[in-house]
């Protein structure tokens, strides 16, 4: 779909905009099946197979501060990651202020459902699906990691998900968060969603192992959250590869992500693939 098949949304910031035609660009050449599992077109996902079959699956989820994007901004990460025999499958959901938490989580935990139940007919493997998200996806591929009861309510089994790759994702909300705002996708502040939409609050008995990866130059609140969240893991016994892209800020530690030979694409494949890392 085109940005103008999709409701309106809240018109990009600055720094939105410049991402949205960067991304846009990156990923004008790449095609993908669109599949809808909704009746809001926000609620949908683009698959992006690799040739070899039974591959890998890494499901994605877009950033924009949780109220804004699509998840036509990610399928530029595709080809590199198909070129190493996995899957790509972009995930969208419905974005706040209209629709708050766990509304957005919802919709993601649909499509991760959706990918389990048909994508063996698109040559990947249901039994190894992978979650990760820039930003505010990161944020969501983690709760989605930790959390469980979205996989009962959904038939799905407990252990879908096989690893976590969060950039530059936020980890947990309120006090000493480092977010100069409250942000408005948790809705009215009485209604303490904090504590739900924190991942950190989940680690505890975990055993999905993570690669946590920043930007050397992004955003200092989200750098602190990345550090702290991967030494909360760790103390609870979970696997943790931590990845710092040097060089990048936030928006390029996103872009990062396409790069055929950087170092997020190598070490995301590894992690995958369940290879040494070189």
């Amino acid at each position: 779909m085109k940005p103008s098949d999709y409701p309106q949304q809240e018109p990009f910031t600055e720094i939105g905009a410049r991402y949205h035609d960067h991304v846009m660009n990156l990923g004008s050449n790449v095609t993908g099946l669109d599949i809808r599992h909704g009746d809001n077109p926000y609620q949908s996902l683009l698959v992006c197979p690799a040739d070899m079959p039974g591959a890998p699956v890494l499901c994605f989820i877009h950033g924009g501060g949780w109220t804004s994007g699509y998840k036509e901004w990610m399928v530029f990460m595709a080809p590199a990651l198909n070129n190493r025999g996995i899957t790509f499958v972009s995930l969208g959901y419905r974005l706040a202020p209209d629709h708050v938490f766990p509304v957005g989580l919802d919709d993601c935990a649909d499509g991760v459902g959706w990918v389990y139940h048909n994508i063996a007919e698109h040559g990947g493997d249901p039994d190894r699906i992978f979650i990760g998200g820039h930003s505010a996806g990161g944020h969501y591929a983690s709760l989605l990691t930790l959390q469980n009861d979205w996989k009962t309510t959904r038939g799905l089994p407990g252990n879908i998900v096989k690893g976590a790759l969060p950039i530059s994702g936020t980890f947990w909300f309120g006090e000493g968060s480092g977010l100069s705002i409250r942000p408005r996708f948790l809705g009215p502040e009485e209604n303490g969603a904090e504590q739900a939409a924190s991942p950190v609050r989940f680690v505890s008995g975990s055993d999905t192992p993570f690669l946590v990866a920043y930007g050397a130059m992004g955003f200092a609140h989200l750098k602190m959250q990345s550090e702290r969240f991967a030494d909360r893991l760790k103390e609870h016994g979970v696997t943790v590869e931590t990845l710092e892209l040097r060089g990048c800020d936030h928006l390029q530690a996103s872009y990062a992500a396409g790069d055929e030979d950087g170092a997020w694409v190598n070490r995301a494949s590894q992690f995958i693939l369940n290879k040494t890392p070189e």
